[in-house]
C-alpha cells in the first residue's frame, strides 16, 4: 500500500514549495531530476525569479555587477506554476492547504517549506522609515543602496560588524567613501569567529579607513527637517553625521505565517530531522512537511546532534536536494543532511572562508601562518577534538581541515604543518560572547538538543 501511494504521488502528486529563492529552485529542479511528475507550484514573496544573494553586498555595491542581473542559472526546466510577489500566509496541516495574502489557497500533498530570512529592521519604526536609512537583503535593497551610493554621501554609517556590515564598509572604503561602524562587541565578526580572530578584522578595518567603534550601540537616528537622516547618536553620547546608514542587525527567519498552524516553528527557525522532516509542536516529526535552508533547524551528527540553524549559501543548496530527494521516497531510501558548514566573505581585499562550526569551539589555535600578516588558518576546539577552521588568504588548506573535522581529529592538533609559527605552539581561548546574548546575526545558531528546549534568553537592546 505505501509503495502504491509514493508512486502515485510521483505521478500526480501536488507537491508545494513555500519559497522561490536558492533553496526553492535547486528543490524544484532535484524533484524533477528525480523523477516526479505530478503538480509542482512554488511561491514567493518576491516579485523576481530565484537570484543569487552573496553577490548584493560586494559586487553590486562595487558597480560591478547589476543588481537586476543576478539571476541564478537553471540547471534544467522545472515545468512549475510560479506564484511569485504573493506571501504565505497561514498552513492547514490537516487539510493540506497553503492560505496566500491573494486570498487564494493552494492545496498539497507534499510540501516543502524554505521561506529563508530577512534582515532585522531598525526598531523604531519612524527612524527606519528615514530617507537614507538602508536594509541590505533583497535585490530592491541593493539597488537602492547602489543608487545612494553613486550620489556620492558624505559619510556612511554602518549599524552592526557581522560579514555583511564589514562587506558594506568594505565597499564603501574601496569606492573612496567614509565610512563609521558600530559593534556592541568588542570588535568586528566576534559573533561568527570569536574575539581572538575579531581582533585581527578590526585591525583590518582601521587600517583601511574605517572609523570603527566598538562597545557601543546605537541609541538614535536623527533626520533634518525634509525626512533625510542626517546624524546617528551613540551610548557614549557621541553623535556622528551621516547621509547613509545601513542596517545590518542580522537576520529574522520567516516563521510568523506559521503561527498557529501546530509546526515546530519559532524565531529560530523551524525544527526538523536530519531527513529534513518538520516537528510538529510538541516535536513529533510529520510525514508531509519538509524544510529547508536559512529556515530551517536540524541536528548534525558530527557536532552532537545540536540543532543548528545555517545561513550558508551552500547549506541551502545540500539541504533542498536532500529534502527534495526525501519527499519522494520511502523511508529505506531517504537520506540524511550531513553538509559540512562553511562559509566565506570577502572584505578590505582578504578572502576570509571557515568550515564547521566555529562558535561552538572554547579554543582557537593558529595551525599555520601569522594573525598579524593577516594571513593565517585558525582551528577552533571543542572538549578536545577540532570542530572548525577559519582562514584568512588561506583557503587552500581548508579542505584538510575539514577532513580532520570529518573524522574527528584530536584538538590540539598535533600534526606538523606548513608555516607553523613558534608564537603559536599553544591554543588560547577563541573568546566567543556568552551564548545566551544575542550577537546581531550570528551565521550559525547553536539551540541545544530539544526543539523545545529554552536554554537560550533574549535580552533586548537597550535604546
Amino acid at each position: 500500500m505505501a509503495a502504491e501511494h509514493l508512486d502515485r504521488l510521483r505521478r500526480e502528486g501536488r507537491i508545494t514549495i513555500v519559497g522561490a529563492s536558492l533553496a526553492g529552485l535547486r528543490a524544484a529542479e532535484t524533484l524533477r531530476a528525480e523523477g516526479f511528475a505530478g503538480e509542482l507550484t512554488l511561491i514567493g514573496d518576491e516579485p523576481y525569479e530565484p537570484y543569487d544573494r552573496p553577490p548584493l553586498s560586494k559586487s553590486v555595491l562595487l558597480g560591478r555587477a547589476d543588481p537586476h542581473r543576478t539571476e541564478l542559472p537553471r540547471r534544467r526546466e522545472t515545468d512549475a506554476t510560479w506564484r511569485l510577489g504573493v506571501t504565505a500566509t497561514g498552513l492547514d496541516l490537516t487539510a493540506g492547504r497553503v492560505r496566500l495574502s491573494d486570498g487564494d489557497e493552494v492545496e498539497y500533498d507534499r510540501l516543502l517549506i524554505a521561506t529563508g530570512v530577512r534582515a532585522r529592521p531598525w526598531p523604531k519604526e519612524s527612524e527606519a522609515r528615514l530617507d537614507g536609512v538602508f536594509l541590505l537583503r533583497t535585490r530592491d535593497d541593493a539597488a537602492g543602496l547602489y543608487q545612494r551610493l553613486r550620489s556620492g554621501p558624505r559619510r556612511v554609517f554602518v549599524i552592526g560588524a557581522g560579514f555583511a556590515g564589514c562587506e558594506v564598509a568594505s565597499a564603501c572604503r574601496e569606492q573612496g567613501i567614509q565610512v563609521t561602524v558600530a559593534e556592541r562587541a568588542g570588535a568586528p565578526l566576534v559573533g561568527a569567529l570569536g574575539g581572538v580572530v575579531g581582533a585581527v578584522a578590526a585591525d583590518l578595518m582601521r587600517e583601511h579607513g574605517v572609523d570603527l567603534r566598538t562597545r557601543v550601540t546605537v541609541t538614535a537616528l536623527e533626520g533634518d527637517a525634509t525626512g533625510r537622516v542626517r546624524a546617528v547618536h551613540l551610548s557614549d553620547e557621541s553623535v556622528v553625521e551621516a547621509d547613509v546608514v545601513v542596517v545590518s542587525l542580522g537576520s529574522q527567519r520567516n516563521t510568523e505565517w506559521l503561527d498557529g498552524s501546530g509546526l515546530g516553528a519559532g524565531p529560530r527557525g523551524i525544527a526538523c530531522d536530519a531527513g529534513c522532516r518538520a516537528f510538529d509542536f510538541r516535536g513529533i516529526v510529520t510525514d508531509d512537511v519538509f524544510v529547508a535552508g536559512d529556515v530551517a533547524r536540524s541536528p548534525h551528527a558530527l557536532f552532537e546532534y545540536q540543532f543548528l540553524s545555517l545561513e550558508h549559501w551552500g547549506n541551502a543548496v545540500a539541504q533542498a536536494e536532500t529534502a527534495a530527494h526525501n519527499m519522494i521516497c520511502d523511508g529505506a531510501d531517504r537520506r540524511p543532511h550531513l553538509w559540512m558548514p562553511a562559509f566565506w566573505s570577502s572584505q578590505f581585499g582578504v578572502n576570509i572562508k571557515s568550515v564547521g562550526v566555529p562558535p561552538m569551539g572554547e579554543e582557537l589555535m593558529i595551525t599555520q601562518g601569522s594573525t598579524a600578516e593577516r594571513r593565517f588558518v585558525g582551528v577552533y576546539g571543542h572538549k578536545g577534538r577540532v570542530v572548525a577552521a577559519v582562514s584568512f588568504d588561506n583557503t587552500r588548506w581548508l579542505e584538510f581541515y575539514q577532513r580532520a573535522i570529518e573524522r574527528g581529529a584530536p584538538f590540539p592538533p598535533e600534526y606538523p604543518t606548513m608555516d607553523r609559527r613558534a608564537e603559536n605552539r599553544h591554543p588560547v581561548p577563541a573568546d566567543f560572547p556568552d551564548p545566551s546574548l544575542p550577537t546581531h546575526g550570528p551565521m550559525v545558531t547553536l539551540s541545544g538538543w530539544s526543539p523545545a528546549d529554552t536554554q537560550l534568553v533574549f535580552h533586548p537592546a537597550r535604546h
